[in-house]
């Protein structure tokens, strides 16, 4: 897959649109009721997004890039970065999460390990090896203190 295209948004909109066509095309009524599946969607939506925007801001103020196959220019330790190692793909997965519940599409919930998982493989995993290489004990101390999810 071409670099342009091998970007976890990309990807995301891919998840989010077999969420909804499975919604569309298969309703199976399974739901968890309208009520707390609209609010809880709605506040793993709202959480992501907030938690994408202050990462970004955060990588912004530090100078350093977020395009995931570019070498980093520094090691973000401060802001959401404290909490995660990840907190743009922690946003990205609670957005998927998100539009499943709202969508009332229950067995898309399968779709979010696969994300995960694909998340790790093509994204955190060589990132992180990157980190590691440019800032050796710095990362390895930062890795120690901060999980990669939450």
């Amino acid at each position: 897959m071409p670099k342009t295209l091998d970007l976890p948004p990309v990807w995301l909109l891919g998840c989010l649109v077999l969420a909804w066509l499975q919604k569309t095309a298969l309703p199976l009524g399974l739901g968890f009721g309208p009520v707390w599946a609209d609010l809880l969607g709605g506040l793993l939506v709202g959480g992501g997004v907030l938690l994408l925007v202050l990462a970004l801001l955060e990588m912004r103020r530090q100078r350093t890039t977020f395009m995931p196959h570019e070498e980093p220019g520094r090691l973000v330790t401060s802001g959401v970065f404290r909490l995660s190692r990840n907190p743009i793909y922690l946003g990205d997965v609670m957005i998927l999460a998100g539009f499943i519940l709202f969508w009332d599409a229950v067995p898309s919930l399968a779709l979010l390990p696969i994300y995960v998982w694909l998340l790790e493989k093509r994204f955190i995993e060589p990132e992180e090896g990157r980190l590691r290489r440019k800032f050796l004990a710095e990362f390895r101390k930062y890795e120690k203190q901060t999980r990669r999810w939450l």
